[in-house]
């Protein structure tokens, strides 16, 4: 943490925010949000500006407490360079005066966040009381965090990492196994054994043929948030039970149900719930039976905002210690 001169804006990089909570602690702080916040079908919109390295992307969120806007830019050119893909900053704000508290890492929070949303989800969604056969497709650093936040809520069995680059999965499953995980790489047709398949990558079409996915599978996508990319494919959708964080953000942002309704093969009404009506046992029944449970994420500002105040919180706590 620093600021000029040791004073000032309480700043944090991406070690620090990273090292402050852990994806348990993201996660419960999203389940928190959700039970005694705004209901994220009234967040605001993300904007996105079309600039020359990419695309600028701005989600400001609040509550009575606190407000914050995440900057966020999204480079494609820059993992050629040696860079991260997603940059960016998160500042915090008090909510009743708007006096700037803290500025985080925008990719480290986005990488505690993204990951702690789809753990919330799979532990609503994925059958407990024995350890999960995953599929992880992706070798990026949401990859990486993906695996630590699945293994906080679930017991895994073993898991095959998918990607597009040979040596970042093996490294990938290198990482698995040292955490006492089986691991090992493998092939989109490995879909086919799992019982939770997690897709984290940047691919603008499907990744695997999803009528090879069992029914009694969890399938959780959050690569994208654009309405022409996607990482499931049609027929896979369209027998799912789907859950997303905000109806009105996912008919908005998420290619992986707006190309299958273009298609004419859902219909906007194929959304069975959201994380809010998961998490507050809203859905009669829990989970749907006999088909796979869909979780598609894009992504809102308001997960940014819950995560930030669990960051800013402990930093606290622990500058008291």
């Amino acid at each position: 943490m620093n600021g000029p001169g040791g004073t000032g804006l309480p700043q944090f990089g991406a070690e620090e925010t990273a090292r402050l909570i852990t994806p348990a602690d993201a996660i419960g702080a999203l389940a928190a949000a959700l039970r005694d916040g705004p209901d994220p079908e009234d967040c605001p919109q993300r904007t996105a500006v079309a600039v020359p390295g990419g695309e600028l992307l701005l989600m400001p969120a609040a509550t009575a407490a606190y407000a914050g806007v995440k900057v966020a830019g999204v480079a494609p050119g820059n993992p050629a360079r040696g860079l991260p893909r997603i940059t960016g900053s998160y500042l915090l704000l008090d909510g009743p005066t708007l006096r700037p508290l803290a500025l985080f890492d925008g990719a480290a929070l986005t990488a505690l966040r993204t990951p702690a949303v789809s753990a919330l989800a799979v532990r609503h969604l994925a059958p407990a009381g024995r350890p999960l056969r995953l599929v992880l497709f992706g070798s990026g650093p949401q990859a990486y965090g993906h695996l630590d936040a699945l293994l906080a809520v679930r017991e895994v069995a073993g898991v095959v990492v998918v990607a597009r680059d040979p040596a970042g999965a093996r490294k990938l499953a290198a990482h698995a196994r040292s955490l006492g995980t089986p691991a090992r790489t493998g092939v989109p047709g490995d879909v086919a054994g799992a019982d939770l398949v997690v897709c984290c990558t940047s691919s603008r079409a499907p990744l695997f043929d999803g009528s090879l996915v069992g029914p009694g599978a969890t399938v959780v996508a959050v690569g994208s948030h654009e309405p022409t990319a996607r990482e499931t494919d049609t027929g896979l959708v369209r027998r799912s039970a789907v859950y997303v964080e905000s109806r009105a953000a996912a008919l908005r942002e998420a290619g992986d149900l707006l190309i299958p309704e273009a298609e004419g093969a859902i219909g906007p009404g194929h959304i069975t719930g959201t994380l809010g009506d998961l998490v507050a046992g809203r859905l009669p029944g829990g989970r749907a039976p006999g088909c796979p449970q869909l979780f598609k994420s894009v992504g809102m500002a308001w997960e940014d905002l819950a995560v930030a105040v669990a960051l800013f919180q402990a930093a606290g706590a622990n500058s008291a210690t």
